[in-house]
């Protein structure tokens, strides 16, 4: 596939050119609104297929269609701690790796989980050493996404896939308590697709260990085309199919297979990671050296649930994942205080980017999560700022309301 560029793009299958979305940039002097090609690619229908370097999105949340999903795990364990005590989810957290928090209170909460042959449904109730702890992993529930009609910015569809430049802020799919206003919505509606159940992922979103760089995001189909409804998400039908995913505060490039065939073909590439896809970014700061490779292992933060950390040492352990990624400094903006950069993932780690930016040092401008907060910001923009332009710094700064990642190239 040549490569698609996202932004305000034009839509055309002819060779075009457009810039790069001034939003993700609100530093920069205009210098850096480099053009770059569009054009029509092949489909990724049974004949063809997107193809391109082997890089992958570290961005993205990533699930195996072959992972488990959890269902019916069982844990049998005697606590062993040293002192004090540890809520009951946190410790079950711990003691199955991959597990989300949330799927452990939503068994929890069901009844599943005996302390001591006894039911606790207390998501924070307190274990401690030689309690005997007896859980059982809920299934996973469904939940029912509906068309929406919304704006989508579509770089580039044909019969068998669609490219949408995803807005930051916008959810790819359904989940507990945010089952509108997703990517998904729009895309039934734009497909002229009915009503489907779609897996709750609330336990595969927050997964830690993905070790692949596509998702399977399963959507059973309840409709007149015959299509059965299966129990297995391993089973389940695909339409339409979210090959992979960026966070809700990423923008940029993400393809949906219109077909069971395309999602098949499309799976497999992002599996062998012969996707190409570029990221962009501002950093608080200039990495050093201006370009590179990090090389450093990612998985969860022990004491931050929703966070991943380079973790230096071994790899394929209980608490991180192998996990490369190459970078070089576009443009170094505000006098030092921060930085374009372009990034090429050689794996694709939750976080990914995010993670490595900030063991580099330089965290993404806006990423309160990972250290890129606007007090930082302004403390690295005032001492480059003149007095009478501080109160318009404070003004922009203050606009920041997500990282500053955006994923750029896709082909």
């Amino acid at each position: 596939m040549l490569p698609l560029h996202s932004c305000t793009c034009c839509r055309s299958s002819a060779a075009k050119a457009f810039r790069s979305s001034p939003s993700l940039f609100p530093f920069s002097d205009g210098r850096w609104n480099c053009k770059f090609p569009f054009s029509a690619a092949r489909t990724a229908g049974p004949s063809s297929s997107f193809t391109g370097d082997s890089d992958s999105d570290g961005d993205q949340e990533s699930v195996d269609s072959k992972r488990t999903n959890y269902a019916g795990v069982r844990l049998e364990e005697t606590v062993d701690i040293k002192s004090g005590k540890l809520r009951l989810d946190s410790w079950i957290s711990y003691r199955i790796n991959g597990i989300s928090r949330a799927r452990v209170q939503s068994s929890i909460r069901a009844g599943l989980v005996h302390v001591n042959g006894r039911v606790v449904d207390k998501v924070s109730f307190n274990v401690k050493a030689g309690d005997k702890i007896n859980c059982t992993i809920s299934e996973l529930q469904q939940l029912r996404a509906e068309p929406e009609h919304m704006t989508l910015d579509i770089v580039y569809e044909d019969d068998h896939v669609l490219v949408i430049n995803k807005p930051a802020h916008m959810v790819v799919h359904p989940a507990p308590g945010n089952t509108s206003g997703t990517l998904v919505n729009g895309i039934l509606h734009h497909c002229s697709l009915p009503n489907v159940e779609v897996f709750n992922k609330e336990a595969l979103s927050e997964t830690d260990d993905s070790d692949d760089d596509f998702d399977s995001l399963c959507i059973n189909q309840s409709s007149s085309d015959g299509l059965e409804s299966h129990s297995s998400m391993r089973e389940a039908s695909v339409r339409p199919g979210i090959v992979h995913r960026l966070d809700k505060g990423t923008s940029g490039l993400l393809v949906v297979a219109k077909d069971e065939q395309s999602h098949l073909h499309l799976a497999e590439q992002f599996k062998l990671r012969t996707i190409k896809r570029v990221y962009v970014s501002l950093t608080t700061g200039v990495p050093d050296p201006a370009a590179g490779r990090v090389e450093v292992p990612v998985g969860r933060d022990p004491n931050n649930r929703v966070r991943m950390t380079a973790i230096a040492g071994s790899v394929n352990s209980r608490r991180a994942r192998y996990a490369a990624s190459r970078y070089k400094v576009i443009e170094i903006l505000a006098e030092g205080a921060c930085a374009m950069v372009e990034w090429r993932l050689e794996t694709g780690r939750t976080h990914q980017i995010r993670a490595h930016s900030k063991y580099l040092g330089v965290p993404l401008l806006g990423d309160e999560v990972y250290g890129g907060t606007k007090s930082m910001v302004l403390s690295l923009l005032q001492p480059r700022t003149p007095p009478s332009m501080r109160g318009n710094i404070l003004q922009m700064v203050s606009r920041l309301d997500r990282p500053c990642l955006h994923a750029l190239t896709l082909g």
